[in-house]
């Protein structure tokens, strides 16, 4: 099968993961009853939030997360796969530390409810935004150190979360594994969003002459006053964009799913154009 309908999710989700839950899964019935065969979810779909304390509270190891559990449930239910843009879970075996651990985690769910890959984002943002905003995600979050690309019945994803979205080296390996799709589910700041959202995600589907697939968090998130946490603003416009570099679709500022189909047999053909995989030469570092 060479042509997928794709459904992009962009939610405004907040501290609260069954309210999130309930968001997403009503946005996913919304494409799939469009005709999506893969709908796919913006990063942290559980839960945003600034609260660590919250997130201890609350956060589950993978075997335990409820959110999980009910996303394999839909799929089932639908018959349609997933990608859990990413989810925030407590780290399995982190033994010994002060303090909990977690993981920003990534899943591939396929129409029957199994989990056919799991991706732990690899990148952590630590960065200082500017005007009082700032992320340390390494303070929390345990990295990933693996890439991962997975089988589906239209073509092979490689999958990455948000700020992996910096670092080309990631996407030209995903790409040179055979990714056709690569996904790239995001909570992607608002200055940070404005200033290079559209170029990065077109600049790493014209470099592998991929598929880009990024569904997006969007709007003022809400949090729960008494927990502390301090209110999150992202940019939204989840995107899909084509081999070629053009921008197939884009989500806005509204939260909903949007539709876009993509034929994967442009894969070959943009790299046949401009086949800048197979020239790639080696090199000596100055």
């Amino acid at each position: 099968m060479s042509v997928l309908r794709a459904g992009l999710i962009q939610t405004c989700a907040g501290d609260v993961p069954a309210e999130n839950l309930a968001q997403t899964s009503a946005l996913i019935r919304e494409a799939a009853a469009e005709g999506a065969q893969l709908c796919l979810t913006p990063e942290v779909t559980n839960i945003v939030t600034f609260s660590r304390r919250l997130q201890a509270e609350i956060l589950r190891t993978e075997d335990e997360d409820p959110s999980l559990a009910a996303y394999r449930d839909l799929a089932a239910e639908l018959g349609r796969w997933l990608l859990i843009g990413s989810l925030a879970l407590k780290a399995e075996d982190d033994p010994g530390q002060a303090r909990p651990r977690f993981v920003n985690r990534s899943f591939l769910i396929d129409a029957s409810g199994g989990i056919v890959a799991r991706y732990d984002k690899i990148h952590m943002f630590d960065v200082e935004v500017g005007e009082g905003e700032s992320y340390r995600e390494s303070a929390a979050y345990r990295p990933g150190e693996r890439a991962v690309v997975a089988d589906t019945p239209w073509g092979r994803i490689g999958m990455t979360i948000c700020y992996d979205l910096r670092f080309p080296a990631l996407y030209r390996a995903l790409a040179e594994a055979g990714a056709e799709i690569l996904t790239i589910p995001s909570a992607f700041t608002r200055p940070t969003g404005a200033a290079h959202w559209h170029a990065l995600l077109r600049a790493r589907a014209i470099e592998t002459g991929c598929f880009v697939l990024a569904p997006a968090s969007t709007g003022e998130h809400p949090v729960i006053a008494a927990a502390g946490g301090r209110v999150r603003q992202t940019y939204g416009h989840a995107l899909a964009v084509d081999p070629w570099g053009a921008i197939l679709s884009d989500s806005g500022e509204s939260v909903g799913a949007s539709l876009v189909d993509l034929d994967l047999s442009e894969v070959a053909k943009t790299r046949a154009r401009i086949p800048s995989l197979a020239n790639a030469r080696g090199f000596a570092a100055p």
